[in-house]
C-alpha cells in the first residue's frame, strides 16, 4: 500500500507538471467547467424566483443539495476520469495492452494515468455553494458537521467512481461503452434536486440502484435536521458495495480481454 501511495503521487505530480507546460489549456480546462456551472446555477435561480419553495425546500436549501453533489463529482472527475477513456482510447486501439506488460495492478495505473484539471472548476464551485448555503442557512460548522460532511463528499466520489467503474468496463464486451457510461452518469442531475419531489419509484432508484441521492440529498437533510435516520449514514456503505462490484466487473472483462490484434 506504501509503494502504491508514493507510486500513485508521483505519477500525479509528473501529470500535472505536463499539463502545466500548457498552462493556457490547464486553466482554460478548469474555468470552461466553471462556466458549465454557473450557467446550471443561474438556470436553478431563475426557476426558483418563479417558485419560491419546491415541495418545502428554498434555493439556498437547493443549492446545498447541489453544493454536496458537485464536490462529490468533482473529485472523481478529477482522479479518475481515465475510465471514461477506457473504451475509445485502450481497448479499441489496442494501447490497454500497455498497462498488462508493467508489474502494476492495470486498473491502479489507469486511473494514476490522467489527472483532470477540469475538475477544479467543479470543485471550486461545490466548495462555494457549500460556504455560501451554509452560511445562510445557519449550519454550525462544529467538528462533528465537517467530519460528517468530508465523510459523505469522500463516499460520494467513490459513489461515482464505483458506476463508472461497472459501465466503463462493459468496454470489454463492447469495446466502447461511452454511450451507456453517459447515459447512466447523467442521471446524476436528478440528485441536484430534492428526493421527495419525485415518483416513489424514483426515490428508490436513486437511493438504491443508482444512489446518487445519498450524496446529496440525505446528507443535506441531515445537516438541516430533517428525518431522514439512518439514511443519512448509508453513503459509506454504498460508496463501497459499488466499487466492490465495479472492480468484480472490471475483473471479469480483464479475464476476457484478447487484446487488439494489431
Amino acid at each position: 500500500m506504501t509503494s502504491y501511495t508514493r507510486m500513485y503521487f508521483d505519477l500525479l505530480a509528473q501529470n500535472i507538471k505536463t499539463k502545466l507546460e500548457y498552462r493556457v489549456n490547464f486553466f482554460i480546462g478548469g474555468i470552461s467547467t466553471l462556466a458549465g456551472q454557473v450557467a446550471g446555477l443561474l438556470t436553478l435561480w431563475v426557476v426558483m424566483e418563479t417558485i419560491p419553495t419546491l415541495k418545502g425546500w428554498t434555493l439556498n436549501q437547493l443549492l446545498l443539495i447541489y453544493g454536496l453533489l458537485v464536490l462529490s463529482k468533482s473529485l472523481n472527475h478529477m482522479f479518475a476520469d481515465n475510465l471514461w477513456r477506457l473504451g475509445w482510447a485502450y481497448i479499441r486501439t489496442g494501447d490497454f495492452d500497455r498497462y498488462l506488460v508493467r508489474p502494476v495492478n492495470p486498473l491502479f495505473h489507469l486511473i494514476a494515468d490522467r489527472f483532470c484539471e477540469d475538475g477544479i472548476g467543479n470543485f471550486v464551485v461545490g466548495l462555494g455553494l457549500l460556504i455560501y448555503s451554509s452560511a445562510a442557512l445557519d449550519i454550525p460548522w462544529n467538528l462533528v458537521n465537517v467530519l460528517y460532511t468530508l465523510l459523505m463528499v469522500l463516499s460520494g466520489s467513490l459513489v461515482f467512481f464505483g458506476i463508472n467503474l461497472i459501465t466503463s468496463s462493459l468496454s470489454f464486451w463492447m469495446t466502447d461503452s461511452l454511450p451507456v457510461m453517459w447515459g447512466v452518469f447523467e442521471t446524476h442531475e436528478f440528485a441536484k434536486y430534492p428526493l421527495k419531489i419525485y415518483h416513489n419509484s424514483v426515490n428508490v432508484i436513486f437511493t438504491w440502484i443508482l444512489p446518487f441521492g445519498i450524496a446529496s440529498y440525505y446528507p443535506a437533510s441531515h445537516l438541516l435536521g430533517h428525518p431522514v435516520g439512518w439514511l443519512a449514514w448509508m453513503a459509506p456503505l454504498m460508496a463501497l458495495l459499488l466499487v466492490l462490484v465495479g472492480y468484480g466487473v472490471w475483473k471479469a472483462g480483464l479475464s476476457r480481454y484478447t487484446g487488439a490484434g494489431s
